[in-house]
């Protein structure tokens, strides 16, 4: 039986064969773990906006109920906030 090369991993202390860790994606199969890092990179940023625009949201709110002289334009841009969240789902 040829035995597998093992390298250390960084900051891990343990060690790994040479070939790439796979990650297991249920739509998919198998994802390397570079796709996987780029996955939750993608998902953090999605977080951010949603956060974002959550924050967004609550101000228009706040405004909305404190400056009913804008009350139109705000609306307007609470529906743009909301159309946005919705896309992001």
């Amino acid at each position: 039986m040829a035995s597998v090369l093992k390298k250390p991993v960084a900051g891990r202390g343990k060690h790994v064969s040479d070939q790439k860790l796979l990650a297991r994606n249920p739509a998919d199969g198998f994802v390397s773990e570079d796709a996987r890092r780029l996955i939750d990179q993608e998902r953090t940023v999605r977080e951010r906006q949603k956060q974002s625009l959550n924050l967004q949201r609550e101000s228009i709110l706040h405004q909305t109920a404190s400056q009913p002289a804008r009350r139109a334009a705000l609306e307007a841009a609470l529906a743009q906030v909301n159309g946005q969240l919705a896309h992001l789902g």
